[in-house]
């Protein structure tokens, strides 16, 4: 059995700064628990629109700078907000301010997906954001064409002096990024998404893999994924043991029994890397709460 990790989520909406940060502060002290992250939105994915939303990258700084040990990132960053370079530029900035914590987390972002698309119910949550936010949204394959994109731009703006890139949608001349991660490589790399295109990607670049399971997709729909990641590193003669199976679930804090079964469920497909999604408004001791009754457990069973 490979090592089972945790994680924790913070959405930023519909909280405040100072219970987000109190989370991470906990959490930051429990040795089982190995990273925190965040999402990359801003506007809130369901319920009224008025509610209070922070900008991912920007939160994800401030608490950088407030916690010492856990890894971070957002799970996962929306390609399409941002240009690739600044994108490279606003990463590798709080990767130094944390002390090359960072996991970079990258997904397709916004793009024309029907309704209910990503487990989300209802209509497309892209559609609001993105026009509230002047972000025109393009083709599914469109947008795995410009993560490709990014995935090129951030592994050179990581490891070369200067470059110049020359591509189908971003074209960068005498590009330099100093200072560079505090890894010589860069940070690790996660891709979230389930398309057949993103796992190609992930076979060919990722060192994390991530996908929502319950309550947005049931335990056989990650495994059935898996199959096809599987046959992707297979086709490239990649060993697909060297990509970390990472799952996100949402727990509901007067069920804690479910979220412990739903874990176990997910160590048996081969899922090594467990984040927990916390829901507002967060308890008091939330971290500790969750390393007591789900993530302590799970460990004392394996």
């Amino acid at each position: 059995m490979s090592e089972i990790r945790f994680g924790l989520k913070t959405s930023p909406a519909r909280v405040g700064y100072d219970d987000i940060l109190r989370v991470w502060e906990e959490a930051d002290e429990i040795p089982e628990i190995d990273d925190c992250w965040l999402w990359d939105h801003l506007l809130p994915l369901v319920g009224p629109q008025d509610a209070a939303a922070f900008e991912g990258w920007t939160l994800l700084a401030a608490l950088a700078a407030r916690t010492e040990r856990v890894g971070l990132g957002m799970l996962v960053t929306n390609n399409r907000m941002r240009r690739p370079a600044v994108l490279g530029k606003i990463a590798t900035t709080v990767d130094v301010i944390s002390g090359g914590r960072l996991v970079m987390g990258l997904g397709v972002g916004g793009t024309h997906q029907p309704a209910g698309a990503g487990g989300i119910p209802g209509p497309n949550p892209a559609l609001a954001e993105h026009a509230a936010y002047g972000m025109p949204l393009v083709s599914p394959g469109e947008g795995v064409s410009r993560l490709a994109e990014t995935i090129d731009i951030l592994t050179r703006m990581w490891t070369e002096d200067v470059f110049d890139f020359d591509g189908p949608h971003t074209v960068l001349r005498g590009t330099r990024n100093n200072p560079r991660p505090v890894r010589p490589s860069g940070p690790p790399l996660l891709i979230g998404g389930w398309g057949d295109r993103v796992l190609g990607l992930v076979a060919a670049h990722a060192d994390i893999w991530n996908v929502p399971g319950p309550p947005h997709n049931p335990v056989s729909y990650l495994a059935e994924r898996a199959r096809v990641l599987d046959a992707h590193c297979a086709a490239i003669g990649r060993d697909p043991a060297e990509i970390t199976r990472s799952t996100q679930i949402l727990v509901s804090h007067d069920d804690l029994p479910t979220a412990r079964a739903t874990v176990r469920d997910l160590v048996s497909i081969g899922v090594t890397h467990i984040v927990l999604g916390l829901r507002t408004p967060y308890p008091e001791h939330a971290a500790r709460l969750l390393t007591e009754e789900i993530i302590t457990p799970t460990l004392n069973t394996l």
